[in-house]
């Protein structure tokens, strides 16, 4: 068996060698989700990467995925998770219907 060097990013078909080639921000983005690194994400989140980090092992954050050993947030999800954890008031709303029952 012969060892080959891998081929550059460059080189690969995949990979567009000029801008005119890439997509563009009129492309839909539901065609090709964009993914964050947990660097980008949490910069993105305004959070620390550890937080993210712990978030991933105890749960309750947002969803990833993994590409072998690297851990990749779509932007998508980040938004999702952002927007269900918006709230409208600091209180709790069933304080009063528990505290009234208890006079």
């Amino acid at each position: 068996m012969r060892f080959t060097s891998p081929r550059s990013y460059a080189a690969h078909p995949a990979v567009p060698s000029d801008a005119s080639a890439r997509p563009t921000a009129s492309d839909s983005d539901a065609a090709r989700p964009r993914y964050l690194t947990n660097d980008e994400a949490a910069a993105l989140l305004r959070l620390s990467p550890r937080t993210l980090e712990k978030q991933r092992v105890l749960g309750g954050g947002p969803r990833f995925r993994k590409f072998g050993r690297r851990v990749m947030y779509a932007v998508t999800d980040l938004e999702a998770w952002a927007d269900a954890r918006s709230f409208e008031a600091t209180f709790d709303p069933d304080y009063v219907s528990r505290h009234e029952t208890s006079r």
